[in-house]
């Protein structure tokens, strides 16, 4: 990271590729002096790089309504949680998830929530 200028106290978390993780990346990320984190299932927002000709295919709009429907159906809503959205996908993708993301912010601030930068 320092040969891209670029300290821990900068960066001090790791999300693994493809968000897979094992007891060896968990002691490789902590002996790093890094944070392993991951994020929090239940919305189907890391669907969001899926396309429409493969085995399986989940829309922009079902994952909008799939982070709704579960603030509203969980116990302690969204709070805490970690909501992973890709920049880079597919150019099959062409409704990307991520020109939603204005709409859900303004949604859950609605809602009362506030977002921290990690």
């Amino acid at each position: 990271m320092l040969k891209f200028g670029i300290s821990k106290d900068d960066a001090p978390w790791f999300l693994p590729p493809y968000e897979w993780y094992n007891e060896e990346i968990a002691s490789w990320t902590k002996g790093l002096g890094l944070k392993l984190i991951n994020f929090t299932p239940g919305t189907k927002s890391n669907q969001d790089w899926t396309i429409p000709s493969g085995s399986y295919y989940f829309s922009s709009d079902s994952i909008y309504t799939t982070v709704v429907n579960y603030e509203k159906s969980s116990t302690n809503g969204m709070n805490g949680f970690l909501l992973l959205t890709h920049f880079g996908t597919h150019p099959e993708r062409i409704d990307k998830f991520y020109s939603k993301l204005e709409q859900l912010i303004l949604h859950l601030k609605q809602k009362g929530y506030n977002f921290v930068r990690l």
